[in-house]
């Protein structure tokens, strides 16, 4: 018995994730009168993380939702910025890493696994903590044990970091947070960081920082005038 189509429209946003014949506008899909439609969605390719509305017949249908025969389906991106339970706070994968540090930079919540602990072991934390997961690993996203999840689309930092920021708008509090650990700033006189501190650090400088959790010790340094850039960019287009 032949399997009955649905006619689906993808939002242009998610054709990355879709075959070619999903990309030309309104296709044919075969489905099997069982699967649900995030499970036909999935199989497609996308990531319900980057799912928004999805559209029978021009209504609202959960993902619970099993396509019938006929129906007309339109798949939408997620709408931003993506609202929350609470402030955004996320966890990174193991390729992320300065993705992680630039986040920290801003004074966002941003945890980070610098090993490569497993998806079930990243999943399991997302949940406990309640952070979006933010990850390039598809079948990462996939997870259902995760709290939430984003797709980042970039290989790029900068532009990963505006991606993540457009679409989740977390307050900015930048120079607030270790850029190692993403333990918070506490400013700190120069005679109590004295003894890790280089000569020529110690006559240079008189402002200073330092983690409230790991200890490491911040000042303004050369490299400050790149970090500024970064800061300042953000808090332009996104404070």
């Amino acid at each position: 018995m032949e399997k009955p189509e649905i006619w689906l429209t993808v939002a242009p946003e998610l054709h990355v994730f879709v075959a070619a014949a999903q990309r030309a506008g309104r296709s044919a899909v075969k489905v099997d009168g069982m699967s649900t439609l995030g499970h036909v969605v999935e199989s497609l390719g996308m990531p319900l993380t980057e799912v928004g509305e999805l559209l029978v017949d021009g209504r609202p249908v959960a993902t619970g939702h099993i396509p019938a025969r006929g129906e007309e389906v339109a798949v939408r991106g997620v709408t931003r910025p993506q609202r929350l339970p609470g402030p955004p706070r996320f966890l990174l994968d193991v390729h992320l890493g300065t993705l992680a540090r630039r986040l920290r930079l801003l004074g966002v919540d941003a945890a980070y696994e610098n090993l490569d602990i497993g998806d079930a072991a990243l999943a399991t934390r997302s949940a406990a903590e309640q952070r979006v997961m933010l990850s390039r690993d598809r079948g990462l996203l996939r997870r259902r044990e995760l709290w939430a999840g984003a797709y980042i689309y970039s290989h790029r930092p900068a532009e990963q970091l505006k991606d993540v920021l457009s679409r989740f708008a977390p307050a900015l509090k930048p120079w607030t947070r270790c850029t190692a650990c993403n333990g918070e700033l506490r400013e700190a006189a120069k005679e109590s960081v004295q003894e890790q501190l280089a000569d020529g650090t110690e006559r240079s400088y008189d402002a200073f920082a330092r983690c409230a959790d790991c200890g490491q010790v911040y000042w303004r340094g050369a490299h400050h005038a790149r970090l500024d850039e970064i800061v300042e960019e953000a808090l332009r287009e996104y404070a």
